[in-house]
């Protein structure tokens, strides 16, 4: 199986690429880990709607030509499902038995994911009300991740 993670702008802070590193290499272990880093649009400050909304289909343009047609899709949006670490878990464990081969993780820009991608999205998933800067949530993520295979290995990591 293969992890695949899609965001939308380039991480620049050093501890966050830091962060990514080390959860990169201690899921390797588990799987085949992919991360793409797509470019992020502009977003003038005052923006009007239909500005974000060209924001928001352009973006989506570029997170749409990464996925799989057979991919799973998971896309990270305040207002998908918020699961505890272990139902996470086990949504990983299933799409695993399930025979997908990717399972891919989106996470968008500043505003979001277009409803294409929402579309697209065979999950939408949340990590709470909180408004987080989506390079800390890529972090975020793969930590989830890792919890959730040490919790399918019954490590003490996750207690």
């Amino acid at each position: 199986m293969k992890l695949k993670i899609i965001t939308v702008g380039k991480l620049k802070e050093k501890y966050l690429k830091e962060g990514v590193a080390e959860y990169q290499k201690r899921l390797n272990r588990f799987s085949k880990i992919e991360t793409i880093e797509l470019a992020d649009e502009k977003t003038p400050d005052k923006a009007s709607i239909s500005e974000n909304q060209r924001i928001l289909d352009i973006e989506g343009e570029r997170i749409l030509s990464k996925i799989g047609e057979r991919d799973y899709v998971i896309g990270l949006a305040i207002e998908g499902k918020q699961l505890p670490s272990e139902s996470f878990s086990h949504l990983i464990d299933q799409k695993m038995i399930s025979g997908y081969s990717t399972i891919t993780f989106v996470i968008g820009g500043s505003l979001g994911l277009s409803q294409k991608v929402k579309k697209r999205a065979d999950y939408l998933m949340s990590f709470g009300l909180l408004t987080l800067p989506h390079q800390l949530m890529k972090l975020v993520l793969m930590e989830q991740i890792y919890r959730a295979f040490m919790i399918r290995q019954g490590t003490p990591y996750h207690k």
